[in-house]
């Protein structure tokens, strides 16, 4: 499947959003605490996650390990 029409799918579903990687969160993704994996990806939905104040669902082993961070999977 194309990228635009994943997108397009995703964004017609009413239990998603997409939220954009503002400077809050850039800023987040370099100051995370304790210690975590120069992933730049990784970092920003961490990030993300933690300023949201949400619950991460992944199955992503790297992040199930982060302590500072809910995960579900």
């Amino acid at each position: 499947m194309e990228a635009e029409d994943w997108i397009a799918r995703s964004e017609s579903l009413p239990f998603l959003d997409f939220v954009p990687v503002d400077n809050r969160i850039a800023i987040r993704s370099t100051r995370l605490p304790g210690s975590f994996h120069a992933d730049p990806a990784d970092r920003i939905i961490v990030a993300t996650t933690l300023l949201l104040g949400a619950t991460l669902i992944t199955k992503d082993d790297k992040l199930r390990r982060y302590p500072h961070v809910d995960t579900l999977w």
